[in-house]
């Protein structure tokens, strides 16, 4: 049985281990990095954002993962075969990087020779400011992007991913927010709108294993006049304790138990593998995701390799809310990825 955190409080107890284990709708449970008990490398705490519209897609991310930090953004225009992304590294940063402590509010940012990016947070409204001279070979990129998400409910998870109980992951994820601005890419100028264009939020910190995988998905549309949103997720922590999946219908969430997806393998004539379809032990779960583009995003440094196999395209099929109601899924656009670090 999942547990719902409802008492706010410390994440961390006076050892180092989680306090409580759970979900929430809201992040109840305050995170700070000088609570670890563990060994400083160990600690990984990274702000992203996953922006998707019809016709491209932008993905941003600033990460300390203390034996170095990663800034990151990638982009894709759906009507190329063409992905563009560049990683910015630094060495054995430490808690160095400037992320802000809590997902509440509060700004994170990063710079270097050439780019900068800025996530500014005042709550129910997001602020991302970024730009990268030399991004495809002369062209740059830059974009001013907002991200609106009236009071509504969130996910948030706090799960052991070991039996000691200090090595944990504590994240916070939001989906279906409305996006407006501008991305300029070269001389080309894109679009975002609300009603059509939707961001993804990954707040994530914790004290991970040298070697780590798992799977996140997030889509959002409008279906029947309102926002319809998804999280979606397997691999780190225990299901029984507690998941990341969960369908957001009018600002409501509704829990869902855990997923099992069934993965396409490649091949030559269809490489990004043909449908994936998930459900659930609880039969709450029925969707078919197609992707239609698919890129990866690889940093191998010897001593570090992440990578990131990362697929958009539609959602549809049909979830359960939790009154008993069915509720259809009709071409949700988003994105799942599977992710494979040894860090």
């Amino acid at each position: 049985m999942q547990h719902k955190i409802e008492q706010a409080g410390p994440l961390l107890a006076e050892d180092g281990t989680l306090r409580e284990t759970g979900y929430a709708f809201r992040p109840v449970l305050d995170y700070d990095r000088k609570a670890v008990r563990h060994d400083a490398t160990r600690i990984k705490e990274w702000d992203r954002y996953v922006i998707v519209d019809p016709d491209f897609e932008i993905d941003l991310s600033i990460a300390d993962y203390s034996n170095i930090g990663v800034d990151s953004i990638s982009f894709r225009d759906f009507s190329s075969s063409v992905f563009y992304a560049k990683n910015r590294i630094q060495l054995f940063e430490k808690g160095d990087k400037l992320l802000s402590p809590t997902s509440v509010i509060g700004d994170s940012k990063s710079k270097g020779r050439g780019y900068s990016i800025e996530f500014r947070n005042g709550g129910d409204q997001r602020h991302l400011v970024f730009s990268m001279k030399r991004f495809s070979g002369r062209n740059g990129i830059s974009g001013d992007i907002v991200l609106h998400r009236p009071s509504c409910d969130h996910i948030v998870t706090a799960a052991p991913l070991a039996e000691s109980g200090k090595l944990f992951c504590y994240k916070h994820r939001i989906q279906g927010m409305s996006a407006s601005g501008t991305i300029q890419f070269g001389n080309r100028e894109y679009k975002l709108a609300p009603g059509r264009s939707f961001g993804s939020f990954g707040w994530v910190r914790g004290v991970w294993s040298k070697s780590s995988e798992w799977i996140w998905g997030g889509a959002a549309g409008i279906e029947d006049g309102s926002v319809l949103s998804l999280n979606l997720g397997s691999g780190d922590g225990n299901p029984a304790s507690t998941t990341e999946n969960v369908i957001f219908c009018r600002g409501t969430a509704h829990k869902l138990s855990d997923a099992q997806w069934d993965i396409p393998l490649r091949s030559k004539s269809m490489p990004e593998g043909g449908d994936w379809h998930i459900s659930s032990d609880d039969g709450r779960i029925d969707l078919v995701f197609t992707p239609h583009s698919r890129h990866e995003n690889r940093v191998n440094l010897g001593f570090t390799r992440l990578e990131r196999e990362q697929l958009f395209g539609t959602y549809t099929g049909n979830v359960m809310l939790d009154d008993g109601t069915d509720t259809p899924v009709s071409q949700l656009q988003g994105f799942v990825e599977r992710v494979r670090n040894r860090w």
